[in-house]
């Protein structure tokens, strides 16, 4: 049994004022002058310590409360009120929302997990990944505790393939070649994001991030320089078709074809690469993504990444999530009896920390992270470097130390709830989790078993 895995997180102050979700408005206008103001009566002393940063026009009441609101209830001319900020409903977009920011930089900032209090407050149901729930059924499978170290539970998984079946000789030696797979203690990997403005200060923190965890960064040519020679071992080079033969990255353990079409000339070609020694294929997730797939696993690749758009949908079609490209191409390689050859990576809209484990239970081995890591350094995605206007956060000056710690404490947050997930549903290892659809519930199959033979009448059929 491997040594237990432990990230070791820490707080990472921001360097700029967070936006926070809701501002005070106190109106003097009208206020009857209490000897004791209901201000004064603040038990954190927000009114006490308020000023204003003059760098950000950010006024320090906002980031202090602690929404008990007191002082709303108190004024005896409800002259305080509380409100939705403006600057908090702009961040994102509809996928990524402003609450999935905002806990990102909470995780990033303390390494902890995010509490929001008792209950659920979310809405039942919703698109992609929130169309499924884990099943954690306590009662007929003993949970584990391993966020707190009582119990072993493993996140380890392997990139690479294993043979369909064992060979022994007549004095027992195995007659197949050893297989050859990389150990990684967490189903994880960092990717550079395709947003935002990348400085050689973000690809040198990434990369010391992935040292730290154990794991690997896939990054571009452009980039690879940017990155310190110590991490060279955990870098993931991302190469086209056309610079192939031509790139060469001694000290690395595996790199990443974007393939186009020809799925058995890429496969002859890369059987003349021989360093590094594990190589993983990338095909966009759209329509026939699991022929694809499986006629890459016939060819002897071992490695696929399945990527779809930042929002976790087809390249071709946004009805269709993700999680249903990974399901459908887990099963047709479990069907063709190839499932164990092959590697499965999926990018593509991994948000929050359950996307981790939903996306192994529909198939998968290990996932990418883009753009948590880029909002874990207090990006808005605002889209302001898009259009080449100054960065509200000044990302370009981001100390690489800082950098890679943030990304660390959000990576400790995740694995601390991919423990928890597991935990629950009795499950003590991350490879046993993978294609595990019976510990989770699918909106879609429970809505159509349910509704789908409503007010249908078969001839014949007996009411009792």
């Amino acid at each position: 049994m491997p040594a237990k895995y432990m990230i070791h997180a820490g707080q990472t102050p921001d360097r700029f004022e967070t936006v926070t979700k809701s501002g005070i408005i106190a109106w003097e206008e009208g206020c009857l002058k209490c000897a004791v103001c209901v201000k004064k009566r603040c038990v954190y002393r927000v009114y006490e310590k308020r000023g204003l940063d003059a760098l950000q026009m950010v006024d320090s009441v906002d980031n202090q409360c602690m929404n008990c609101l007191r002082c709303v209830q108190g004024c005896p001319k409800e002259l305080i009120h509380k409100s939705v900020s403006p600057e908090y409903k702009a961040l994102g977009d509809e996928y990524w929302s402003a609450e999935i920011i905002s806990k990102i930089w909470y995780q990033a900032r303390t390494g902890k997990i995010p509490v929001s209090g008792a209950g659920y407050p979310g809405p039942f149901s919703g698109a992609g990944f929130d169309s499924m729930w884990t099943d954690m059924s306590e009662i007929v499978r003993p949970t584990r505790d391993g966020i707190h170290g009582r119990e072993y539970i493993s996140t380890a998984v392997d990139l690479g393939g294993t043979p369909r079946h064992l060979s022994f000789g007549i004095e027992g030696a195995l007659e197949v070649p050893t297989p050859k797979v990389i150990d990684m203690p967490l189903p994880v990997l960092l990717r550079v994001p395709s947003v935002g403005r990348i400085t050689p200060n973000l690809i040198s923190g990434w990369a010391v991030a992935a040292r730290r965890l154990g794991i690997f960064l896939a990054l571009g040519n452009e980039h690879i320089n940017a990155a310190p020679g110590t991490c060279l071992s955990s870098l993931m080079p991302v190469v086209e078709e056309e610079s192939l033969k031509c790139s060469a990255y001694p000290g690395t353990k595996i790199m990443e074809l974007i393939m186009r079409e020809d799925t058995h000339r890429v496969a002859e070609m890369l059987k003349t690469i021989k360093e590094p020694e594990f190589i993983s294929v990338r095909i966009p997730v759209s329509r026939g993504v699991d022929d694809r797939a499986l006629a890459l696993a016939k060819a002897g690749l071992s490695i696929i990444h399945l990527e779809g758009t930042d929002d976790g949908r087809f390249l071709d079609d946004p009805t269709k999530s993700i999680k249903d490209g990974i399901r459908s191409t887990h099963l047709r390689l479990v069907e063709a009896g190839l499932r164990d050859a092959v590697t499965l990576l999926a990018s593509g809209g991994m948000a929050m920390a359950e996307h981790v484990p939903k996306s192994l239970i529909c198939g998968a081995d290990a996932v990418f992270v883009d753009i948590p890591i880029l909002v874990a350094l207090e990006c808005r995605l605002c889209g302001r470097c898009g259009e080449g206007l100054p960065c509200p956060v000044k990302m370009d000056k981001a100390e690489p130390v800082w950098v890679a710690r943030r990304v660390v404490n959000l990576m400790a947050a995740w694995h601390s709830q991919l423990l928890e997930v597991m935990g629950a549903m009795g499950i003590r290892d991350a490879r046993r989790l993978r294609g595990e659809a019976g510990r989770a519930m699918f909106f879609e199959e429970l809505d159509r078993s349910t509704f789908a033979n409503l007010g249908k009448t078969e001839e014949g059929c007996e009411l009792e």
